[in-house]
């Protein structure tokens, strides 16, 4: 019996009325994020990063050659208000990890492009965070990794969270 459980326990007793079901699920979640945000955050930290940069910096990474996006595209892929992401990115650039550089397929804009120091950064920052998942996620094996994957993207599916 886990703390959750004696919290359900305590709501059956008092309200047996009530399916607190999902109380324990939202519980359980609330309380793994917690645990994970922090191992992930250690290795964000261990690189200088914070979240949000290493999002960024990611998002950048990830986009391939030449590891350079228009801010909306950034918006639109980290998911953030556009004043959000202008902080990120004079951050970053102020960090010398990314520039700011005229559109070649607009003159009128520009595209925050991954520095050579961003790359290097990312590059083993991302090696770091990948090992580090695999760490937080060996209480399940590979089967139960996968099961748990398609529960829950059947259930983002189902509540379209993102509108995606």
């Amino acid at each position: 019996m886990d703390q959750v459980d004696r919290i359900l326990a305590q709501w059956h007793q008092e309200r047996p009325d009530l399916d607190v079901t999902p109380m324990g699920m939202f519980g359980r979640f609330g309380r793994l994020r917690s645990v994970l945000m922090s191992g992930l955050n250690d290795v964000f930290r261990a690189h200088g990063l914070s979240a949000a940069s290493f999002d960024v910096l990611a998002t950048l990474r990830r986009s391939g050659r030449p590891y350079a996006l228009s801010p909306s595209d950034l918006i639109k892929w980290t998911m953030v208000t556009s004043g959000t992401m202008t902080n990120r990115l004079d951050k970053l650039e102020q960090a010398g990890l990314v520039s700011r550089e005229k559109n070649p397929e607009d003159g009128r804009g520009f595209v925050i492009a991954l520095t050579q120091k961003g790359r290097d950064l990312i590059d083993a920052a991302v090696t770091d965070h990948v090992a580090n998942q695999h760490r937080l996620a060996d209480a399940l094996n590979k089967d139960e990794q996968a099961q748990l994957d398609a529960l829950l993207r059947k259930w983002l599916a189902a509540i379209k969270i993102d509108g995606s």
